[in-house]
Formats: C-alpha cells, sequence, structure tokens
C-alpha cells in the first residue's frame, strides 16, 4: 500500500474513532447494561426471558456473563433486539488518535535504533553529538511514521 494511501486509511479511521471519544466519559453501570436498562424499564426477568425465548434464570446469567465480561458479542446483539434497542461497539485509542499511537511509536522504535548505533559508534570511538542523535532520531521517526511497517509493534 502506498504511503498516500495508509495516510488516508489512517485519516478517515481517525475521523470515525472521534465521534466515539465522548464516550470515555461514560462509566458502565456497576450491574452492567442489560441490568441497567431492563430495571430502568421495569422489566423483570421472566419479561425479558420471553423476548429471547429464554428462562428467568437464563437472563439472570446473561446479565451475570457481562458484569464479569465473558458474554458474547452475538449474546449482546439478541439482547439488545429483545430490549429494541440497538448494540454498538467500538474501540477508542488510549491517546487522541491512531495518527498519535504511531507518531508515539514511531518516535519509540527511532530512538532505540538510533541509540543501538550511537552505542556501537562509541565503542568505535566515533560517537556522535547529542543534537545530531536527536535529529536522527526525528528523521527515523518520520520515515516510520510515513511507512508504518509491521515490525513498528514488535
Amino acid at each position: 500500500m502506498k504511503n498516500s494511501n495508509k495516510k488516508l486509511i489512517i485519516e478517515q479511521l481517525d475521523a470515525k474513532l472521534a465521534r466515539l471519544q465522548v464516550l470515555k466519559e461514560i462509566d458502565t453501570p456497576s450491574k452492567g447494561w442489560i441490568h441497567a436498562i431492563r430495571t430502568t424499564l421495569n422489566m423483570s426477568l421472566a419479561d425479558l426471558g420471553r423476548r429471547l425465548k429464554k428462562t428467568a434464570v437464563s437472563v439472570r446469567e446473561i446479565e451475570e456473563r457481562e458484569q464479569s465480561r465473558t458474554i458474547t458479542l452475538n449474546k449482546l446483539i439478541e439482547v439488545g433486539e429483545a430490549l429494541d434497542m440497538q448494540f454498538v461497539y467500538g474501540f477508542i485509542p488510549k491517546q487522541d488518535s491512531i495518527e498519535k499511537m504511531i507518531e508515539r511509536r514511531s518516535l519509540e522504535v527511532a530512538r532505540e535504533v538510533v541509540q543501538r548505533t550511537s552505542h556501537t559508534m562509541a565503542l568505535e570511538d566515533q560517537e556522535n553529538r547529542k543534537e545530531r542523535l536527536e535529529k536522527a532520531v526525528k528523521e527515523r521517526a518520520e520515515q516510520l511514521k510515513r511507512e508504518v511497517p509491521k515490525y513498528l509493534w514488535r
């Protein structure tokens, strides 16, 4: 894939993910979303069970699996339908964006590569100045950011 395509794909995905950033501030209810929605609707376990064609005990188990994070996406979608709701999911970058993730990781890898090279040169009595090393790190990081090679994530 060409670098211009990579940049465009990153920008497009970042635009989608940016819309999810507001969700970072929403805490999951302590007993899970299913329980919170069901009880807010004043719907019993048996009522939701009828909608799911399951027993009240099975619905309680579903709520417990959500709370323990062992529930499947398919089950969440199924429960959402039974609650007349749409289930959505996504990922939110811990940093601001995928681009920032790539920038940060490119800088880390570039620093490792340049420091290894600098160490070897120092052993050969060819040590570089700090300014030259920082310039080399920045140049290498920019190259890595443009290319986004697979080894960036090792």
